[in-house]
């Protein structure tokens, strides 16, 4: 399990990436979270790249009101 970051966002999920779909610009990232169930966050290309994303990758997904981002140590 990765160590809880320290963030204003409440909504930490423990889940590991199951799937990276690369478009033009974007990316749609799909993660299996620590409950068995699912959930797809759209980032950019250089984002993925800039976090050395893929398959497998262990990662914390942050869950807010409007959007849900993905962090790694």
């Amino acid at each position: 399990m990765l160590a809880r970051m320290r963030l204003s966002t409440r909504n930490q999920l423990d889940g590991t990436v199951i799937s990276i779909t690369r478009g033009e610009a974007m990316a749609v990232v799909r993660v299996r979270l620590a409950g068995g169930d699912e959930i797809t966050s759209s980032i950019t290309r250089d984002a993925v790249d800039d976090l050395a994303l893929t398959d497998g990758a262990r990662v914390k997904v942050l869950v807010k009101s409007t959007e849900v981002t993905l962090g790694v140590e």
